[in-house]
Protein backbone atom coordinates (compact mmCIF):
# COMPACT_ATOMS: atom_id res chain seq x y z
CA UNK A 1 0.00 0.00 0.00
CA UNK A 2 2.94 2.41 0.81
CA UNK A 3 4.71 1.68 -2.47
CA UNK A 4 1.54 2.38 -3.81
CA UNK A 5 1.01 5.91 -2.82
CA UNK A 6 4.50 6.81 -4.28
CA UNK A 7 3.89 5.54 -7.37
CA UNK A 8 0.50 7.03 -7.43
CA UNK A 9 1.75 10.62 -6.13
CA UNK A 10 4.25 10.66 -9.17
CA UNK A 11 0.93 10.77 -11.29
CA UNK A 12 0.17 13.74 -9.49
CA UNK A 13 -2.41 11.73 -7.60
CA UNK A 14 -2.98 12.75 -3.71
CA UNK A 15 -3.96 9.85 -1.57
CA UNK A 16 -5.63 10.69 1.52
CA UNK A 17 -6.31 7.29 3.17
CA UNK A 18 -4.20 3.90 3.09
CA UNK A 19 -6.93 1.88 2.27
CA UNK A 20 -7.90 3.84 -0.80
CA UNK A 21 -5.85 2.15 -2.79
CA UNK A 22 -7.38 -0.92 -1.89
CA UNK A 23 -10.44 0.28 -2.85
CA UNK A 24 -9.34 1.83 -5.83
CA UNK A 25 -8.54 -1.30 -7.53
CA UNK A 26 -12.06 -3.18 -6.49
CA UNK A 27 -13.93 -0.26 -8.65
CA UNK A 28 -16.13 -1.15 -11.18
CA UNK A 29 -18.16 1.72 -11.37
CA UNK A 30 -17.18 5.30 -11.29
CA UNK A 31 -19.80 8.32 -10.77
CA UNK A 32 -19.14 11.53 -11.93
CA UNK A 33 -21.09 14.92 -12.20
CA UNK A 34 -20.87 16.77 -15.29
CA UNK A 35 -20.30 20.48 -14.51
CA UNK A 36 -16.82 20.81 -13.52
CA UNK A 37 -15.49 17.15 -14.42
CA UNK A 38 -16.23 16.59 -17.43
CA UNK A 39 -16.11 19.71 -18.52
CA UNK A 40 -13.84 22.37 -16.98
CA UNK A 41 -16.29 24.63 -14.94
CA UNK A 42 -16.44 27.51 -17.29
CA UNK A 43 -18.86 28.55 -19.71
CA UNK A 44 -20.25 31.82 -22.23
CA UNK A 45 -23.42 32.96 -23.41
CA UNK A 46 -23.61 31.90 -26.55
CA UNK A 47 -27.37 33.52 -27.37
CA UNK A 48 -29.94 35.26 -25.86
CA UNK A 49 -33.95 34.79 -26.74
CA UNK A 50 -36.14 38.10 -25.91
CA UNK A 51 -39.37 37.20 -25.30
CA UNK A 52 -40.55 40.10 -23.70
CA UNK A 53 -38.45 43.14 -24.89
CA UNK A 54 -39.77 45.77 -22.37
CA UNK A 55 -37.17 45.43 -19.65
CA UNK A 56 -34.22 46.75 -19.56
CA UNK A 57 -32.17 44.29 -20.01
CA UNK A 58 -28.46 45.10 -18.91
CA UNK A 59 -29.97 47.18 -16.11
CA UNK A 60 -32.24 44.53 -14.93
CA UNK A 61 -29.60 41.40 -15.24
CA UNK A 62 -27.22 43.06 -13.90
CA UNK A 63 -28.87 44.03 -10.55
CA UNK A 64 -30.03 40.74 -10.64
CA UNK A 65 -26.97 39.30 -10.10
CA UNK A 66 -25.84 41.89 -8.16
CA UNK A 67 -28.44 40.96 -5.24
CA UNK A 68 -26.87 37.74 -4.67
CA UNK A 69 -23.17 37.57 -2.66
CA UNK A 70 -22.32 33.91 -3.75
CA UNK A 71 -21.97 33.12 -7.58
CA UNK A 72 -22.01 29.73 -9.48
CA UNK A 73 -20.48 29.30 -13.34
CA UNK A 74 -23.79 30.08 -14.76
CA UNK A 75 -24.22 33.62 -12.89
CA UNK A 76 -20.24 34.26 -13.44
CA UNK A 77 -21.09 33.60 -17.40
CA UNK A 78 -23.93 35.45 -17.40
CA UNK A 79 -22.49 39.21 -15.53
CA UNK A 80 -19.85 38.62 -18.02
CA UNK A 81 -22.77 39.79 -20.59
CA UNK A 82 -23.99 41.71 -17.89
CA UNK A 83 -22.05 43.71 -15.81
CA UNK A 84 -22.98 43.60 -12.31
CA UNK A 85 -25.34 46.60 -11.61
CA UNK A 86 -27.42 48.50 -8.67
CA UNK A 87 -29.91 50.35 -10.85
CA UNK A 88 -32.82 48.99 -8.54
CA UNK A 89 -33.31 48.11 -4.71
CA UNK A 90 -33.93 44.70 -3.96
CA UNK A 91 -36.60 44.21 -1.98
CA UNK A 92 -36.42 40.20 -1.09
CA UNK A 93 -34.35 37.52 -2.19
CA UNK A 94 -34.86 33.56 -2.56
CA UNK A 95 -30.78 31.93 -3.11
CA UNK A 96 -30.47 29.02 -5.75
CA UNK A 97 -31.08 25.86 -4.61
CA UNK A 98 -30.38 22.10 -6.21
CA UNK A 99 -33.83 21.48 -5.01
CA UNK A 100 -35.58 24.47 -6.38
CA UNK A 101 -33.73 24.46 -9.47
CA UNK A 102 -33.56 29.03 -9.47
CA UNK A 103 -33.63 32.18 -7.51
CA UNK A 104 -35.43 34.99 -7.44
CA UNK A 105 -35.10 38.71 -6.85
CA UNK A 106 -38.40 41.18 -6.01
CA UNK A 107 -37.21 44.24 -6.88
CA UNK A 108 -38.89 47.84 -5.78
CA UNK A 109 -40.76 48.97 -8.26
CA UNK A 110 -40.84 46.77 -11.10
CA UNK A 111 -41.75 43.37 -9.08
CA UNK A 112 -40.52 39.72 -8.39
CA UNK A 113 -38.24 37.85 -11.38
CA UNK A 114 -36.99 34.38 -11.38
CA UNK A 115 -34.13 32.97 -13.06
CA UNK A 116 -33.24 29.19 -13.50
CA UNK A 117 -34.13 26.02 -15.40
CA UNK A 118 -37.19 26.69 -17.69
CA UNK A 119 -38.94 23.19 -16.68
CA UNK A 120 -39.19 24.26 -12.99
CA UNK A 121 -40.30 27.67 -14.12
CA UNK A 122 -42.79 27.81 -17.54
CA UNK A 123 -45.79 26.35 -17.40
CA UNK A 124 -46.78 27.55 -20.56
CA UNK A 125 -48.25 25.64 -23.74
CA UNK A 126 -46.20 27.83 -26.28
CA UNK A 127 -44.39 24.85 -28.44
CA UNK A 128 -41.91 27.26 -30.79
CA UNK A 129 -40.64 28.16 -27.24
CA UNK A 130 -40.67 24.64 -25.67
CA UNK A 131 -39.34 23.27 -29.06
CA UNK A 132 -36.39 26.44 -29.00
CA UNK A 133 -35.48 25.05 -25.28
CA UNK A 134 -35.25 21.41 -26.16
CA UNK A 135 -33.52 21.82 -29.14
CA UNK A 136 -30.73 24.14 -27.36
CA UNK A 137 -30.64 21.55 -24.68
CA UNK A 138 -30.58 18.12 -27.11
CA UNK A 139 -27.29 19.82 -28.30
CA UNK A 140 -25.54 20.38 -25.19
CA UNK A 141 -26.12 23.53 -24.10
CA UNK A 142 -27.13 24.64 -20.60
CA UNK A 143 -30.50 26.57 -21.07
CA UNK A 144 -31.54 29.03 -18.51
CA UNK A 145 -34.73 31.05 -18.37
CA UNK A 146 -35.44 34.58 -16.97
CA UNK A 147 -39.43 35.24 -15.44
CA UNK A 148 -41.30 37.67 -14.26
CA UNK A 149 -43.99 36.74 -11.67
CA UNK A 150 -47.02 38.73 -10.86
CA UNK A 151 -46.84 38.16 -6.92
CA UNK A 152 -44.47 39.17 -4.03
CA UNK A 153 -42.09 36.69 -2.42
CA UNK A 154 -43.67 35.59 0.63
CA UNK A 155 -42.23 33.04 3.06
CA UNK A 156 -39.43 31.90 0.50
CA UNK A 157 -42.10 31.41 -1.87
CA UNK A 158 -43.56 33.41 -5.16
CA UNK A 159 -46.54 33.31 -5.81
CA UNK A 160 -48.70 34.24 -8.57
CA UNK A 161 -48.18 34.06 -12.65
CA UNK A 162 -45.12 33.52 -13.85
CA UNK A 163 -44.56 35.04 -17.55
CA UNK A 164 -41.10 34.43 -19.33
CA UNK A 165 -39.02 37.32 -20.22
CA UNK A 166 -35.92 35.52 -21.88
CA UNK A 167 -34.15 32.29 -22.30
CA UNK A 168 -29.94 32.25 -22.11
CA UNK A 169 -28.32 29.68 -23.73
CA UNK A 170 -24.95 28.81 -22.18
CA UNK A 171 -21.71 26.83 -23.92
CA UNK A 172 -19.83 24.28 -21.32
CA UNK A 173 -16.29 23.77 -22.33
CA UNK A 174 -15.01 19.79 -22.27
CA UNK A 175 -11.72 19.60 -20.56
CA UNK A 176 -9.81 18.11 -23.00
CA UNK A 177 -8.24 15.07 -21.43
CA UNK A 178 -11.82 13.97 -20.71
CA UNK A 179 -13.05 11.80 -23.71
CA UNK A 180 -9.12 10.15 -22.69
CA UNK A 181 -9.77 9.50 -19.24
CA UNK A 182 -13.59 8.03 -19.84
CA UNK A 183 -11.72 6.11 -22.65
CA UNK A 184 -9.02 4.85 -19.60
CA UNK A 185 -11.31 3.42 -17.58
CA UNK A 186 -13.83 1.70 -19.82
CA UNK A 187 -11.28 0.03 -21.30
CA UNK A 188 -10.30 -1.08 -17.76
CA UNK A 189 -13.27 -2.40 -17.05
CA UNK A 190 -15.11 0.69 -14.83
CA UNK A 191 -18.66 1.23 -16.17
CA UNK A 192 -19.29 5.10 -16.33
CA UNK A 193 -22.51 7.10 -14.50
CA UNK A 194 -22.72 10.34 -15.20
CA UNK A 195 -25.19 12.28 -12.74
CA UNK A 196 -26.01 15.94 -12.98
CA UNK A 197 -28.23 18.38 -11.72
CA UNK A 198 -28.81 19.47 -15.19
CA UNK A 199 -31.24 19.07 -18.21
CA UNK A 200 -30.92 15.11 -18.77
CA UNK A 201 -30.63 16.04 -22.41
CA UNK A 202 -27.27 18.65 -22.13
CA UNK A 203 -25.64 16.04 -19.60
CA UNK A 204 -26.61 13.33 -22.20
CA UNK A 205 -25.18 15.53 -25.19
CA UNK A 206 -22.46 16.33 -23.00
CA UNK A 207 -21.07 12.39 -22.15
CA UNK A 208 -21.44 11.51 -25.47
CA UNK A 209 -18.78 14.11 -26.56
CA UNK A 210 -16.78 12.75 -23.91
CA UNK A 211 -17.15 8.81 -25.31
CA UNK A 212 -19.36 7.27 -22.16
CA UNK A 213 -20.28 4.27 -23.67
CA UNK A 214 -24.74 3.98 -24.03
CA UNK A 215 -24.34 7.51 -23.03
CA UNK A 216 -27.85 8.39 -25.24
CA UNK A 217 -29.59 6.33 -22.18
CA UNK A 218 -30.42 8.99 -20.35
CA UNK A 219 -33.59 9.88 -17.63
CA UNK A 220 -34.90 13.01 -16.09
CA UNK A 221 -35.10 11.73 -11.84
CA UNK A 222 -37.38 15.37 -11.58
CA UNK A 223 -40.40 14.43 -9.01
CA UNK A 224 -38.86 10.38 -9.04
CA UNK A 225 -39.28 8.89 -5.80
CA UNK A 226 -36.80 6.19 -3.72
CA UNK A 227 -38.31 3.38 -5.04
CA UNK A 228 -38.09 4.52 -8.41
CA UNK A 229 -35.12 5.51 -8.59
CA UNK A 230 -33.94 2.59 -7.14
CA UNK A 231 -36.11 0.47 -10.01
CA UNK A 232 -33.80 2.29 -12.58
CA UNK A 233 -30.08 2.90 -11.58
CA UNK A 234 -28.45 -0.02 -13.76
CA UNK A 235 -30.65 0.84 -16.81
CA UNK A 236 -29.45 3.88 -17.33
CA UNK A 237 -26.20 5.68 -17.87
CA UNK A 238 -26.84 9.91 -17.49
CA UNK A 239 -29.05 10.78 -14.75
CA UNK A 240 -30.37 14.45 -14.95
CA UNK A 241 -32.38 17.15 -12.58
CA UNK A 242 -30.64 14.78 -9.70
CA UNK A 243 -31.11 16.57 -6.08
CA UNK A 244 -28.08 15.99 -3.44
CA UNK A 245 -29.93 13.40 -1.53
CA UNK A 246 -30.91 11.30 -5.46
CA UNK A 247 -27.15 11.27 -5.67
CA UNK A 248 -26.75 9.78 -2.40
CA UNK A 249 -29.49 7.25 -3.28
CA UNK A 250 -28.07 6.03 -7.01
CA UNK A 251 -24.59 5.17 -4.97
CA UNK A 252 -26.15 3.21 -2.52
CA UNK A 253 -28.65 1.78 -4.27
CA UNK A 254 -25.94 0.62 -6.88
CA UNK A 255 -23.70 -0.29 -4.20
CA UNK A 256 -26.71 -2.96 -2.91
CA UNK A 257 -26.07 -4.31 -6.36
CA UNK A 258 -23.33 -5.54 -5.66
CA UNK A 259 -21.16 -2.84 -7.30
CA UNK A 260 -17.85 -1.20 -6.36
Amino acid sequence: LASSIVTLSKQNALVQDLYSVEMLARVNVLCLDKTGTLTDGTMKVDEILMIDSQYNMPSLMGSYLNAFPESNQTSIALSQRYPLRKDYAVLDTIPFSSQKKYSAVEFNGLGTFLLGAPEYLYKGKDRTLTDYIAKKESAGYRVVMLCHATDTIQNGQVKGKILPVAVFTLEDHIREEAPKTIEWFVNNGVDIKIISGDNPLTASEIAQKCRVPNAEKCISLEGLNQKEVAEIVDKYTVFGRVTPEQKALIVKELKKKGKT
